[in-house]
């Protein structure tokens, strides 16, 4: 039985997995029974499982039949703080927790490849190490924690992916070099000097110096970055005010700086820092920030972005393998490829027939689950190309 007989075989159990998990999210940092599922199956298989790795990380060895390089495989396992609205039999059965970003099917792909390269461990040039990961969605991240806890030890080389709602489903895409942006947080507290709503005279409101710096912090990409260079500034939330007639003492900003270079974040940072300064100061009013890196850019190894190029064209097909533009989402997947070279990979989830597909952390977000079935695919395909590669070597 070949690799895509096993595939054809093993897919519904992936989509049941997924599905189960799909029910049952958990947060960042609590993925107790997440971990206690997978740990589970991969103890069936008959693996050297370790637990509670990093926190609820769970890693599993496959040993093959001829010594070799070690391939490490990675899935994220966590869920976010949103309500699952989609009217679906799999839906989320706890309230205000769903896996609004495909980490479920991640985690169902994963488990499927585990299964497939066991059933075949005797063929295999080396090791696959499985990393099932915690804490992906909230910095600082459970990649660290992991790699502190050696899960890269002995390890050659990395792989993880993606399935993204945004790219068609049967398509996959890879880009040598920065592809997905460093993410990093910003917190600003205004303080000015409450008071009545009719006596706005005696007061320094906030929420008006508030708005002037949102407003203002958008010039720092649109007139003092580079225009070719990516780059955002992005105010997602902005707290301020208890009554319609109260002008509020306080106002509280918190937003995401994106980049690709140090050079840009750097300035960016300064920027920022500047701006908000003399923002209050024109308004009389206090302010206390706080700027944190948060996962720095995925740099995929150009040599293993182009082993990805021509093993995907082979299960694929060439014109179902794309160059990947850069994207100013963050992952944490980016630490591992500070240690070792790898690549990280979307592939297409989004339903054909969808103008629009639902974007990834909305309330009706959904996969087309058949891009678990060819991401696994990919990373049989990677890992075995690897090994056999070094093994001659």
């Amino acid at each position: 039985m070949d690799v895509e007989q096993r595939l054809e075989r093993i897919y519904p159990e992936m989509v049941r997995w997924r599905r189960h998990l799909h029910q049952h999210p958990e947060l960042s940092y609590q993925e107790k029974e997440t971990s206690e599922f997978v740990a589970g199956r991969l103890e069936g298989l008959g693996l050297e499982v370790r637990r509670n790795v990093g926190g609820y990380g769970v890693t599993a060895l496959l040993r093959g039949g001829r010594p070799g390089p070690t391939v490490a495989l990675r899935a994220d396992m966590d869920a976010l703080p949103i309500q699952d609205e989609k009217k679906v039999d799999y839906a989320s059965q706890v309230p205000g927790v769903m896996h609004a970003c495909g980490h479920d099917a991640h985690t169902a792909q994963l488990l499927g490849v585990a299964t497939i390269l066991s059933e075949i461990r005797d063929s295999l040039k080396g090791n696959i190490r499985f990393i099932f990961q915690p804490a992906e969605e909230i910095s600082p991240g459970g990649a660290l924690p992991m790699i502190s806890d050696r899960v890269l030890e002995d390890v050659d080389v990395i792989y993880g992916v993606h399935l993204w709602s945004p790219f068609p489903v049967g398509y996959a895409y890879c880009k040598a070099g920065p592809m997905m942006a460093n993410a990093d947080e910003i917190a600003i507290e205004i303080s000015g000097r409450g008071g009545h709503g009719g006596l706005p005279h005696e007061t320094v409101d906030s929420i008006v110096v508030g708005s002037h710096l949102v407003v203002n912090l958008q010039t720092v990409v649109s007139r003092n970055i580079d225009p070719t260079v990516p780059a955002v500034v992005s105010i997602g939330s902005f707290q301020a005010g208890s009554g319609f007639n109260v002008i509020a003492d306080q106002c509280i900003l918190h937003g995401t700086v994106r980049t690709f270079d140090p050079a840009t974040r750097e300035q960016i940072r300064r920027r920022i820092a500047d701006i908000t300064e003399q923002t209050c100061a024109m308004h009389g009013a206090k302010f206390h920030w706080e700027y944190k890196e948060g996962y720095p850019a995925v740099v995929n190894d150009a040599a293993e972005t182009e082993r990805f190029f021509r093993v995907g064209k082979e299960l694929y097909g060439p014109e179902r393998i794309r160059t990947c533009p850069q994207i100013m989402a963050g992952e944490d997947f980016s630490y591992y490829l500070e240690r070792v070279p790898g690549c990280f990979v979307f592939v297409g989830a989004g339903a054909p027939e969808q103008a629009a597909p639902i974007p990834h952390h909305h309330p009706l977000f959904d996969i087309e689950e058949l891009s678990m079935k060819q991401a696994a695919r990919l990373l049989i395909g990677l890992s075995i190309d690897f090994l056999e590669e070094h093994s001659r070597k």
